[in-house]
């Protein structure tokens, strides 16, 4: 099977399937979603049934509804906070690599300070002290791995700002926004889409992680991360409720990783090579 000309290989089509499944799922949560997530509808930890696929979570709420919600949030916030990293994050690689001399200096200092404290550390202390929702979420991941993503961005754009290309249209005295969009960026692209996906799943976690430690998704809300923690005290009686949003976290994971594999084999393939 071709994608864009490309051979789609049988680890990247179950990856793409399992995206396709995780965030259609997350899309359609309100048509296809059985019962209101946060309406109780009978005992805690009722076991599986006709009507309640996977149970009913420790105060009766349909847990396959509240999954169908949770991956709507888990799965936004993750994109947003990942399309923020991205959009500062290459925008300041691609200046630091064009500009050079200070601009890259300061910048890449910048970035150093940065990274030399744990990003989670980071993280709940920006939380901590403003609160949190989802704006807060998606700023706080977002600019944070915006360093990681300069990193990775200003390393390609070095290998490209010196091609003759690029030198050619500094000299035409184009500008530096068009030079990027027009020179830098389509040559880029492979490995910053492989980039993206990568980044995604590291939010994705970042985001479960948070919620799972009561600082990410607040109640009455959900998502996978937070359903884990509560789904923990099922765990001594032997119920499978936890393994429901855990086991979603992890598929999703593997299939994102699934087709950044497949985009980091083609960005290594010889050029022109499709089959």
């Amino acid at each position: 099977m071709n994608v864009l000309g490309y051979r789609l290989t049988l680890t990247a089509l179950i990856g793409w399937l399992i995206i396709l499944v995780c965030v259609g799922s997350a899309v359609l949560a309100p048509w296809i979603a059985p019962h209101d997530p946060n309406a109780p509808l009978g005992q805690r930890w009722e076991a599986p049934s006709a009507e309640h696929w996977f149970g009913l979570d420790q105060i009766g709420r349909d847990m396959f509804s509240r999954m169908l919600y949770g991956g709507r949030i888990s799965i936004t916030l993750a994109f947003l906070a990942t399309c923020l990293a991205f959009a500062v994050g290459v925008v300041a690689g691609f200046a630091a690599a064009l500009l050079g001399r200070w601009v890259d200096v300061a910048l890449s200092r910048i970035a150093d300070v940065i990274l030399s404290m744990p990003i989670l550390m980071s993280a709940l202390i920006v939380i901590s002290a403003v609160g949190s929702s989802a704006a807060v979420l998606i700023l706080t991941i977002g600019l944070l791995y915006a360093v990681i993503v300069f990193r990775v961005a200003r390393a390609v754009a070095m290998n490209i700002v010196v091609l003759e290309y690029v030198e050619a249209a500094r000299l035409r005295g184009e500008g530096l926004f068009w030079v990027i969009l027009r020179e830098i960026l389509p040559n880029a692209l492979p490995p910053l889409a492989a980039e993206f996906g990568l980044r995604f799943s590291f939010a994705f976690l970042f985001v479960a992680s948070l919620s799972f430690l009561g600082l990410g998704v607040q109640p009455p809300d959900a998502d996978w991360g937070s359903m884990v923690k509560e789904s923990a005290l099922a765990i001594p009686a032997g119920l499978a409720a936890p393994l429901y949003p855990a086991a979603a976290i992890a598929l999703l994971t593997i299939g994102v990783n699934m087709v950044v594999d497949w985009l980091l084999s083609l960005h290594s393939r010889p050029h022109g090579d499709n089959a």
